[in-house]
């Protein structure tokens, strides 16, 4: 038996023991979280919805199971999801090995919008929410919501072509497009590019749709011996009111034209050089002639071509290697010759250029250099 002191003792550590215990905890329903970064991008009739997949429940424990996400589409502010218009499977974040940060998932989904809610006022909208259930389909709420407009996009332009010019790659197209609505509603075309086998899209530029049939956009940012993949969309801005003085606008993107496919072979010269001059130099020195003119602004300029010719004669190249700076000069000239000189340019694919225009310099006879010298020797001795 236990003596009393022996009970007094452990008395503490028993009551102690007890109180650690606590009352006990419900079990945990495993409702994950609302998520709170649902966004909407709209192309044409669908709408791209895009959010991170939670991963943790509403009581903060890791989820270990998940059911689908009900898609919720609705007018005006959603209490509920009510009849969901589609749902997807959510899928699960792997383990996160010990020491390494934990990664976001993310999860889309595609909804058309119905025909009959599309419309010609532009301050109609549509509401979106997705609802992210657990194994046993119930949810903790709906995400935050967002909204889209459901005003009718335009038809895609028709009739896509692209040239490949010295000036980039040319895209024509044409389209019957109405006036703009009104101040409010305005419309204008968007061309991207993407290079073949890549995925991301770059923007080439925009163009105002209205009052023409005829549309051009020169890309000039391209780069040679590349196949490109070009593709054009119609875009209706919608101008909404913000702060005093603040204009923004809502833009919604309507279906692209088919892709077309170029590649940018590089088969044009660069420029004609121009104001080329020539300067002769010989009195006390070996004879030489200066050639200067003005630089060639194209990108891919590899140098010049410097030739030269006698009357009668056919011109000769004087540089084996392009001439890399916009100057050259000529030490192999010859007393009592007249030259005529021109310069091309040349790009790093080796396309040359027409020549520039000619310009003539002499060299004087030797008879000229004596001269020169005694007329200079006598000037300098005078008083």
């Amino acid at each position: 038996m236990w003596s009393r002191k022996a009970l007094v003792a452990c008395a503490p550590a028993i009551l102690t023991a007890c109180a650690s215990l606590g009352p006990p905890q419900p079990p945990s329903l495993e409702l994950p979280k609302p998520p709170t970064d649902l966004r909407a991008a709209r192309k044409g009739d669908h709408v791209i919805l895009t959010w991170t997949v939670p991963t943790l429940t509403t009581d903060r424990k890791t989820i270990r199971s998940m059911g689908p996400t009900r898609i919720c589409r609705g007018s005006g502010e959603l209490k509920q999801c009510g009849t969901p218009v589609g749902q997807t499977n959510t899928p699960i974040s792997p383990p996160t090995p010990p020491g390494a940060r934990k990664q976001k998932q993310s999860a889309a989904y595609t909804d058309t919008i119905p025909s009959d809610l599309l419309t010609t006022s532009f301050s109609a909208k549509v509401t979106y929410a997705v609802e992210v259930l657990n194994h046993d389909a119930r949810g903790a709420g709906i995400s935050n919501q967002v909204q889209v407009a459901l005003i009718r996009t335009q038809p895609p332009p028709q009739e896509l072509r692209a040239q490949v010019t010295g000036q980039g790659v040319v895209l024509t197209w044409t389209s019957h497009m109405p006036p703009n609505a009104s101040s409010v509603v305005r419309y204008f075309y968007r061309a991207y590019r993407r290079l073949e086998g890549s995925q991301p899209s770059t923007l080439v530029g925009e163009v105002p749709a209205a009052g023409e049939s005829n549309f051009t956009l020169t890309d000039s940012a391209i780069e040679w011996e590349k196949t490109y993949e070009y593709r054009v969309e119609t875009v209706t801005a919608i101008a909404v009111e913000g702060k005093p003085a603040v204009r923004d606008e809502v833009q919604v993107e309507g279906d692209d034209t088919a892709e077309i496919k170029v590649f940018t072979h590089d088969i044009f010269p660069p420029a004609v050089p121009f104001g080329l001059q020539a300067v002769f130099s010989g009195p006390g020195q070996q004879p030489f002639v200066d050639l200067v003119w003005a630089p060639v602004p194209d990108l891919d300029l590899d140098g010049y071509n410097i030739y030269r010719r006698e009357e009668g004669l056919p011109a000769v190249k004087l540089n084996a290697q392009p001439v890399r700076t916009p100057a050259y000069r000529d030490d192999h000239v010859a007393p009592g010759k007249n030259y005529l000189y021109s310069v091309s340019a040349v790009d790093v694919r080796g396309n040359e250029s027409a020549r520039s225009e000619e310009t003539a310099e002499a060299s004087p006879s030797r008879y000229d250099f004596h001269d020169h010298e005694i007329t200079k020797s006598c000037l300098d001795r005078s008083p």
